[in-house]
């Protein structure tokens, strides 16, 4: 069995929350050294409180009350921390609050962890998020009814077993929920949602270990398309007759230079359009997905695109005229077929082009170019940053100069 070493609890008053003259009560759990605090939704005259007892004095009957309510309260969580040790569980102070609060939900299922993500989710995560999460629960449910003949299943019966078992299930055609199959990577990705939901269940202890702790997520890496110097200096010089390629071509040369995602493009409205200290125009906003804030100095070719439709914006006050993503992915891709581009370009490819044709391979550092798209973290970036035949034929003919030079030197 697993025991912990200390248990030790007492009851305080939280004085930096005091409204008037009272404060409110908190309990406070302590097992090995580490601790977890409990609001008791009670609060009581700091001047009547005795700290060292952690009571309250006196013989009013508020005192009296507050005194039997802790009472009541040290024997349910000492009950809690009992039913712990006797269960073998591992008993932390959050354990220890988890059941006396109820939260620790010994019988939780997978349904319950996906409806109580779903719930807390709502708000924080992006539609679309939302949306890919509702996916891995429907293959997740087809899973249980298919191979396993139920409709439920609890946390603690999950294992690696479980893992492999569905990402096979995944893997067969006959289980897909569209004409369109599952990649490699796309099956790892709902493996991913899996793993994070596993992970909330710890963090809720309503599961003792991720059956993940021993699987390993296998994507493939793969080339993002992006232009070349050469195919971005065509697609801004081709001449096009029809007005919805040149405005789409517009729209996606803009996002080529400031490597805008086509949601943050369309959001952008004139309070987005700042002077920096340098006195040129920036443009300063926050990622709709990441929500990380962006200040990116807009680069003369992103200057003449917005100059190009200013005063011919409706009462929205946005800075570019935006057609639908699904248009716009349309009219790029016949743009593509008249300059024989054979890549499949989408409104996103001008972010990798931003990030690899623009800066990368112009030397800005990979720091920078992280900032201007607003990653969290620069391994993110990481995966955009490619090197160019050009630009390794520079740096090692530049290597090969320095080299000659040292040699000459020496000699």
């Amino acid at each position: 069995m697993k025991t912990s070493r200390t248990f030790k609890m007492l009851f305080w008053q939280v004085i930096a929350k005091k409204k008037g003259t009272n404060a409110p009560i908190y309990a406070r759990v302590t097992v090995n050294g580490k601790r977890a605090e409990i609001s008791l939704d009670r609060s009581f005259s700091i001047s009547l409180w005795d700290s060292k007892m952690s009571r309250a004095v006196g013989r009013s009957i508020e005192a009296r009350e507050l005194n039997y309510f802790l009472d009541n309260v040290k024997v349910e969580i000492a009950a809690s921390h009992e039913s712990l040790l006797k269960e073998g569980k591992y008993v932390t102070a959050q354990a220890v609050k988890a059941r006396y609060l109820g939260t620790d939900n010994q019988d939780a299922t997978l349904v319950d962890i996906i409806k109580y993500h779903e719930e807390k989710m709502q708000g924080t995560l992006e539609q679309g998020t939302l949306k890919n999460y509702g996916t891995t629960e429907k293959y997740l449910l087809s899973f249980l009814s298919k191979k396993l003949r139920t409709t439920n299943i609890y946390l603690k019966q999950l294992n690696y077993s479980f893992i492999v078992d569905f990402e096979s299930f995944l893997n067969k055609k006959e289980h897909r929920l569209s004409k369109q199959s599952l990649t490699n990577n796309g099956i790892m990705k709902h493996l991913e949602r899996l793993n994070k939901l596993m992970n909330l269940a710890v963090k809720l202890e309503w599961l003792e270990k991720n059956p993940f702790i021993n699987f390993s997520l296998k994507f493939e890496k793969f080339d993002r398309p992006y232009l070349t110097s050469n195919e971005l200096r065509r697609f801004e010089e081709v001449v096009l007759k029809r007005y919805s390629h040149q405005k789409a071509r517009d729209l996606f040369i803009f996002a080529c230079y400031t490597g805008l995602s086509y949601i943050d493009v369309k959001n952008l409205t004139r309070s987005n359009l700042v002077y920096g200290m340098d006195g040129k125009q920036w443009l300063s906003l926050y990622r709709e997905k990441s929500k990380q804030p962006v200040k990116l100095p807009l680069l003369a070719k992103a200057v003449v695109i917005l100059a190009k439709y200013d005063n011919k914006q409706d009462i929205s006050d946005r800075l570019l005229p935006m057609y639908s993503n699904q248009k716009v992915n349309k009219y790029v891709k016949e743009i593509a077929a008249i300059l024989g581009i054979r890549k499949n370009l989408s409104y996103h490819v001008a972010r990798h082009t931003f990030a690899t044709t623009v800066t990368l391979s112009n030397g800005v550092p990979i720091e920078t170019v992280s900032k201007l798209l607003g990653h969290k973290k620069l391994s993110t970036t990481q995966i955009y940053a490619r090197v160019v035949e050009d630009k390794l034929s520079n740096d090692m003919a530049n290597l090969e100069n320095k080299l000659g030079e040292v040699e000459r030197n020496a000699s």
